[in-house]
């Protein structure tokens, strides 16, 4: 992948720019085998879920800088200014055509970018969602209400520019912090929830919930579990930190029982929204996945895909005691997952498999299945 950006020194986040795909991926496989090697002696290693070097990512976070009619969508410079990043190449095309349309819409506007050093303006970031089906979840993050109802008032200029808007909300975060969002979303549209189309199920996605912006990998990750989950022949499937249901809903199946646990009680209406459209037995319940089970069975199989910090103590505990022959491990962080691993001795990793969510960069998702021993 060529970038212009990263060749002029506008931006260095994409840390392996330039390395060969193949080498980046070697490396990041070297890496999580290298990490997991004392917890799997018999670990059998899949060949990774690749990704398209570039074109890949469904969602954008940028940043707002400039000043009124002339701003700039990207990042900000270390010293606080905005760089204008409309033509990076890691956006799907369906997600970049987006980004002229709304940078004249945020024009016209006349609305006053947040200027960071001087704590001063009004619009902070928006945040785009591209669904597989073309159509766009598009969220302002202002400062205050006075933002809010400056977009209200041009939401038909917007809706004209970009009809593929299906889903339009505002999130107000009046502190001066580094956080992308704050506690309020006000939905401006009929619909508050996006299809995600990915093969067999349709997930609902919602402006504050959690879901993969890579969805070749994403389809890859779930398509994976869902193998392993037919082989194991479950009855009963627990999905933790299930969000708005991925990795449930695609494990769900007519001989089988799924439960998801998620904190959020946004992403747990998305994906009840989505189960109440596939004819099987998939329910949600809002609550913390690490203060004790669902009602119902105990599980055969748990699903677990914690955030970066991993499992912590008390859940992984709990995994090492519980009643479940087998658990599928999504991670984001090898190290957190090589911690949890150590604390769950009595399940061992038989089969891994990385996926490279994002590349040009060091991350990567590790994927594996642990039987009781």
């Amino acid at each position: 992948m060529h970038c212009d950006y990263f060749d002029a020194g506008r931006c260095r986040s994409c840390t392996l720019m330039g390395t060969p795909y193949g080498a980046q991926l070697a490396d990041k496989q070297r890496r999580v085998a290298g990490v997991l090697a004392p917890h799997g002696e018999h670990l059998e290693w899949l060949d990774p879920i690749t990704s398209p070097e570039s074109h890949f990512r469904t969602k954008a976070k940028l940043v707002v800088g400039g000043r009124p009619g002339r701003p700039t969508l990207g990042i900000l410079d270390e010293r606080g200014r905005g760089v204008d990043l409309r033509r990076c190449g890691l956006y799907e095309p369906g997600l970049a055509a987006t980004f002229d349309p709304i940078h004249r819409f945020v024009s016209e506007l006349g609305i006053t970018p947040y200027d960071v050093p001087r704590r001063a303006g009004e619009l902070k970031h928006v945040i785009v969602t591209h669904s597989p089906d073309g159509e766009h979840l598009v969220r302002f993050v202002t400062r205050s209400a006075d933002g809010l109802a400056l977009v209200r008032d041009a939401l038909p200029r917007l809706r004209a520019l970009l009809p593929s808007a299906r889903v339009v909300t505002v999130n107000l975060l009046p502190e001066h912090k580094a956080v992308l969002e704050g506690d309020t979303e006000v939905v401006l549209t009929d619909d508050a929830l996006l299809p995600m189309r990915l093969g067999p199920v349709t997930l609902q996605l919602g402006p504050r919930a959690f879901f993969q912006t890579n969805t070749t990998v994403a389809r890859g990750l779930y398509a994976q579990a869902r193998a392993w989950a037919d082989e194991l022949q479950p009855a009963t499937v627990w999905d933790l930190y299930c969000g708005v249901g991925g990795f449930a809903l695609h494990l769900a199946a007519a001989d089988r029982r799924v439960v998801g646990v998620e904190s959020s009680e946004e992403a747990v209406e998305a994906a009840r929204a989505a189960a109440a459209e596939v004819p099987l037995e998939v329910t949600f319940h809002a609550g913390d996945a690490t203060a004790g089970p669902p009602p119902g069975p105990a599980p055969d199989l748990v699903v677990v895909n914690p955030p970066r910090r991993g499992l912590g103590p008390a859940l992984a505990d709990w995994l090492e005691h519980s009643p479940a022959e087998h658990v599928v491990y999504s991670s984001c962080n090898v190290d957190s997952l090589a911690r949890d691993l150590a604390a769950m001795p009595s399940l061992r990793p038989v089969r891994g498999r990385v996926a490279d969510m994002f590349p040009q960069t060091h991350h990567v998702e590790t994927l594996l299945l642990l039987h009781r021993t």
